[in-house]
C-alpha cells in the first residue's frame, strides 16, 4: 500500500485516477479549491471527498509517498511548495502513470482529433473478446465503470494528450507513456494559450514520435496531410503503418460496412468514425484480435459520451451532442451529420468556450466551417471570455470570422433558447438539431427545452 496526495484532485482524470488507486488499496488523500459534479459525486462515493475546499498544506506530511500534481494547480500552491521543501516524489498524472506501468504493453492514442472515439472502440474490442487491460480515457465509456483502470493487467490503453502535464511540468502529456504502440490521428492547431502558432504545435507531434523508442509502431490517418508530414520527417525509426477510409454507403441514416464476412451494419455514423474504426482495427490486430472478431464487436459499439452521443430521438426530431470545438472537429462532425441525414433540416449550434476558440486570433480557422448546416448558430457568454482572462468580443467579429453571411451569432442564454425555440417550431422537414461544445451552453436542459416544442 502506498500513501499518495492528489493536489487538484477535482479533475477530470486527477479524480478518476485517484479512485483507481484507491481500489487498488491505497491510501488517497487530496485538495482542490473548486471540485464539482461529476467528479464531487464521485470522490464523496469513494470516500475520499475533500472536507473542505482550498489548500491546505499541513496535509503534506513526510510519510507521503507520492504527490500527484494537477495541471489546474499552479506553480506557487501551497501544497506543492511544502511537497517540495519536504523532498516528496512529485508527479504528474502521466508521469504517475507511466510509474505505475512501466511493466506493462503500452497502447497510446495520440492526435489533434479522434483520441478518445479511437480509444474507446479499443477498449470495447477488447472487452468484447476477453482480453484483460488498463485504460485511461477522457470520457464516460458504455460498459466501463470509470475511466481510468489501474490494475496488475500486462497491457494498458491510454488516450494521448498534447496539453502540458502539470505546473511543474510544461511538456505534452503523450511525452511521458513511451509507447510500445501508437495512432497518430490527426494534426490541426489547438490550444492556443500553450502553443501560439501551429508550427510549435506540430513540432509536440514530431518530438512524441523522435521520443519513441526504435522499432515502436505507429499506425497514422493517411487521410491527413499534415500527419503524413511528421511521420515523413520524424518516424524513421519506427515501424509505421497508414491506415485510411473503408468502403461504406448509408440506409436510412445506418452506415454500412463492406467488409470480407459481408455487409455490417454499425451504430455509429460519420466518415471520421469510420476512419477512426480503421485504426481501432488496426491496434486491436496487433494485440492478437482477428478482424473477423474486430467487426463483430464494433457493430455494437454506440459512442463514448458527448462524441455524436445521441440525447433525443422523437417523431421528427433528432439531437445529438459532440465535444466539437476546433475547426478541423467541427467541419468532421457536420459533414457526418449531412452525409448520414441529408433529407433532415441540419440546425447545427455550436458554443465558443475553449481558450482558443474564444481568442480573436484563431477565430479564422473557423471560415466556413458550419456551411454544411442549414441553420448556423454561433454562441458564446461574456462570463466564459472573464474566466479566460480575454478581451471582449462582439458577435459581428464572430460573425466576420466564419465567413457564412446567414450565421446567427448569440451572446444571450435566453436569446439562444428562443432561437432554437423558433427553428424548431419553423420547419416543415425532419429535423437534426446537433450540439458542439466542450462546455455546456451555460445549462441549457435541451431535453427540456426541445419537449416543450412537441407537446
Amino acid at each position: 500500500m502506498k500513501y499518495i496526495h492528489f493536489i487538484a484532485i477535482g479533475g477530470a482524470v486527477m479524480h478518476q485516477l485517484a479512485i483507481a488507486l484507491l481500489k487498488e488499496g491505497n491510501k488517497i488523500t487530496g485538495s482542490d479549491d473548486e471540485i464539482n459534479d461529476p467528479a464531487k459525486s464521485n470522490l464523496l462515493a469513494a470516500g475520499i471527498l475533500p472536507e473542505k475546499q482550498g489548500w491546505f498544506p499541513e496535509k503534506i506530511k513526510p510519510e507521503i509517498d507520492a504527490i500527484v500534481l494537477g495541471m489546474h494547480a499552479k506553480a506557487d500552491n501551497p501544497e506543492l511548495l511544502e511537497a517540495k521543501r519536504l523532498g516528496l516524489p512529485i508527479y504528474s498524472f502521466p508521469q504517475y502513470i507511466y510509474e505505475f506501468s512501466k511493466n506493462k504493453q503500452r497502447v497510446v492514442i495520440a492526435g489533434s482529433h479522434g483520441k478518445t472515439t479511437i480509444t474507446s472502440m479499443i477498449m470495447h474490442i477488447l472487452k468484447q473478446q476477453g482480453i484483460v487491460f488498463d485504460y485511461m480515457v477522457g470520457a464516460k465509456v458504455a460498459g466501463f465503470e470509470q475511466s481510468v483502470s489501474l490494475t496488475d493487467a500486462p497491457l494498458i490503453v491510454l488516450e494521448g494528450d498534447e496539453y502540458p502535464a502539470s505546473a511543474e511540468e510544461k511538456r505534452p502529456k503523450i511525452f511521458f507513456y513511451h509507447p510500445h504502440i501508437s495512432v497518430l490521428s490527426g494534426v490541426a492547431w489547438d490550444h492556443i494559450n500553450v502553443f501560439p502558432t501551429y508550427d510549435i504545435y506540430r513540432n509536440q507531434f514530431e518530438q512524441y514520435l523522435q521520443g519513441m523508442e526504435a522499432g515502436a509502431t505507429v499506425y497514422y490517418n493517411n487521410e491527413d496531410e499534415e500527419v503524413r508530414k511528421v511521420i515523413a520527417s520524424s518516424s524513421a525509426h519506427l515501424k509505421t503503418q497508414p491506415y485510411q477510409m473503408p468502403v461504406y454507403h448509408y440506409e436510412n441514416g445506418e452506415a454500412i460496412l463492406s467488409t470480407e464476412d459481408g455487409p455490417m451494419k454499425l451504430s455509429v455514423f460519420g466518415s471520421h468514425n469510420l476512419l477512426n474504426m480503421q485504426a481501432a482495427f488496426a491496434v486491436c490486430m496487433q494485440l492478437g484480435v482477428s478482424k473477423t472478431d474486430c467487426y463483430k464487436a464494433i457493430s455494437s459499439f454506440t459512442g463514448a459520451a458527448r462524441r455524436l452521443e445521441k440525447i433525443i430521438d422523437s417523431k421528427d426530431l433528432l439531437a445529438y451532442r459532440d465535444f466539437a470545438h476546433a475547426p478541423s472537429k467541427l467541419r468532421a462532425t457536420l459533414s457526418a451529420v449531412r452525409e448520414a441525414y441529408p433529407q433532415h433540416h441540419l440546425i447545427a449550434c455550436f458554443e465558443l468556450h475553449t481558450y482558443s476558440s474564444l481568442n480573436e486570433n484563431f477565430l479564422s480557422g473557423y471560415a466556413n466551417s458550419m456551411d454544411p448546416a442549414d441553420n448556423a448558430i454561433v454562441y458564446f457568454s461574456h462570463h466564459a471570455l472573464q474566466l479566460k482572462g480575454l478581451p471582449k468580443l462582439q458577435t459581428a467579429t464572430v460573425k466576420q470570422y466564419f465567413q457564412r453571411d446567414d450565421l446567427n451569432v448569440i451572446d444571450n442564454k435566453d436569446a439562444l433558447e428562443q432561437e432554437i425555440k423558433q427553428l424548431l417550431d419553423n420547419s416543415s422537414k425532419p429535423i437534426f438539431l446537433l450540439l458542439m461544445s466542450s462546455g455546456t451552453f451555460d445549462g441549457i436542459n435541451w431535453n427540456v427545452l426541445c419537449s416543450q416544442q412537441e407537446s
